[in-house]
């Protein structure tokens, strides 16, 4: 009897392994995949880390702290206001200066600042890119989410503006969150592209102050987008900036939407960030040995 049991035992032993065992196949990946939502899913908790992380890093140890979301942007509102208003005395379609370049520099603070610590994002964070392993996307896409506790902040300015020059809000406001994501999507785009050329080319620090300054001056923020000749409004246009600033000037400011800007810039800023992604995951394998 024992033998029988004990011969049993061992056509069931084999069975039990193989149906306890855990097999883990490691394929590589196929198709055109720019994003692991699920991957970027399961790592959530370190990326809401990092964000908040750099929230509080960015004022610690100051004496104004979040004053600075707000003085930063009202400084540059004021130095425009009197070169621009008031010497240079640019049209603004009736619109108050102060105003005017209120609507444009909050956004333009926002992009310029994403766009500046999101091309630096992985130089940044080097020490723990080559330690362990989580998404590499995560790096240039914190920045982006950082910034826009500083945004909402800054949009503090436009409400007290607001309330001053009395102006009430339209149903223009319906759009709002869309040029809010194509602000976020133009840093997103231009900061997945500067990041992994900075890796291998640190150009890109020294080069950044001359990229912003230019952008700055090729977007509608000192002047109006109606300022532009009829023949090269299209081509003006296809900066993707131009829509996201004309398109935040008609939302808070209840003026006409001048869409033959904004579409172009849509189709443009679509065309950025699927090709900053798609070069960010084909340079993704060298972060390492490269850094």
């Amino acid at each position: 009897m024992i033998d029988f049991i004990n011969s049993k035992l061992k056509i069931l032993k084999p069975k039990l392994n193989s149906e306890q065992e855990k097999i883990t196949v490691i394929e590589p990946k196929s198709g055109w995949q720019l994003i692991d939502f699920k991957e970027l899913r399961e790592y959530r908790d370190l990326f809401f880390f990092i964000v908040w992380r750099d929230v509080k890093v960015l004022y610690a140890q100051t004496i104004l702290g979040l004053s600075w979301a707000i003085l930063q942007p009202l400084i540059q509102i004021v130095i425009f206001t009197i070169i621009f208003g008031k010497v240079a005395k640019i049209s603004t379609d009736g619109i108050p200066y102060f105003l005017f370049s209120s609507v444009a520099i909050i956004p333009w603070t926002y992009m310029s600042q994403a766009m500046v610590a999101s091309s630096q994002s992985l130089i940044t964070g080097q020490n723990l890119l080559g330690k362990v392993y989580f998404p590499r996307l995560i790096f240039p896409i914190t920045p982006v989410m950082a910034k826009m506790f500083d945004f909402g902040i800054s949009l503090f300015i436009i409400l007290v503006l607001s309330v001053y020059y009395h102006i009430l809000p339209t149903w223009n406001l319906i759009f709002l969150p869309l040029f809010i994501v194509l602000m976020m999507s133009i840093s997103a785009g231009i900061g997945l592209w500067l990041s992994a050329l900075a890796i291998r080319f640190r150009d890109v620090k020294h080069a950044m102050p001359f990229v912003i300054r230019m952008l700055m001056y090729s977007a509608p923020i000192v002047y109006s987008a109606s300022s532009i000749r009829e023949g090269y409004r299209f081509l003006y246009s296809l900066n993707p900036l131009v829509g996201v600033i004309e398109g935040f000037r008609a939302c808070l400011l209840g003026t006409p939407y001048p869409w033959q800007y904004i579409w172009p810039g849509i189709i443009v800023t679509f065309i950025l960030l699927i090709s900053g992604l798609h070069h960010f995951k084909r340079m993704e394998r060298v972060f390492v040995d490269v850094i």
